[in-house]
Formats: structure tokens, C-alpha cells, sequence
């Protein structure tokens, strides 16, 4: 898939948001990178052998005081070489990791850790399981 196209579908991600997520969510860029660099795996602690999809950078929603003003935007990027490789050639499925990447890296913005996260991912999949 092409950049252009790649994109469209993140774009589409982030306007798929519910209309409070999107109205929170301020001084945010989000950037489409073909692969993650091995450098800034090591800056952030992620294990080569791990397959980064998305990378949240910035000052986390929950630690932005008065004295947060004119600072550069917080950047939210995606990996399109990894997601379209997960996805295995299939578009629905790629859609739908992105939305998750999305999600999850919104998720960081707003403060929550890791651990947080994939808590609320399982606990969303169990629901969407029993229905």
C-alpha cells in the first residue's frame, strides 16, 4: 500500500474516535514512519525482537501544568511496514490494527501506562467476545 493510502487510513482511525476523545486531544501530531528506527527502540527501552506498531511522544495530558504553553506538539507515529506485515495483505484487518495503534498511543497521550492499557484492550476483547 502506498503512503497516501496508508495514511487515509489513519486519518480515518482518528476521526473514528468518539467526539469527546477528539475534542481532548490537543498539541498532537500524528506522523506515518515505514518502520521504527533501531535507534530510538534502544532510546525507548523496547526490545529488538519486539514488533513496534506506534510510538507516543510528548508530555502525557495528566502531567501538563500552567506552565505548559508553547511547547512543540506531543507526536503519536505509526509504523506502516509492521502494521501492514501483521495484517497479513488483509485491508479490513489492517484497518482495524490501526484503530487499535491508534487507540492505544491515544491512550499514552491521556497518561495512562502500559500496563493500564492492555488491561482496558483485554477487557474490551472479552466484551466484544461475549457479544
Amino acid at each position: 500500500m502506498n503512503n497516501v493510502e496508508f495514511e487515509k487510513l489513519v486519518s480515518e482511525a482518528i476521526s473514528a474516535m468518539p467526539s469527546h476523545i477528539q475534542k481532548a486531544i490537543d498539541n498532537v501530531v500524528f506522523i506515518v514512519e515505514p518502520k521504527f528506527r533501531h535507534q530510538k527502540i534502544k532510546e525507548v527501552g523496547v526490545s529488538t525482537n519486539e514488533m513496534l506498531l506506534g510510538l507516543y511522544e510528548g508530555v502525557p495530558q495528566i502531567r501538563r501544568g500552567s506552565g505548559y504553553t508553547g511547547v512543540l506538539p506531543d507526536k503519536i507515529t505509526l509504523f506502516q511496514e509492521p502494521l501492514e506485515e501483521l495484517s497479513g495483505g488483509d485491508k479490513n484487518k489492517l484497518k482495524q490494527l490501526i484503530r487499535e495503534v491508534v487507540e492505544h498511543e491515544i491512550g499514552h497521550y491521556f497518561g495512562f501506562d502500559e500496563a493500564e492499557i492492555r488491561a482496558i484492550e483485554l477487557k474490551r476483547k472479552k466484551i466484544n467476545k461475549s457479544k
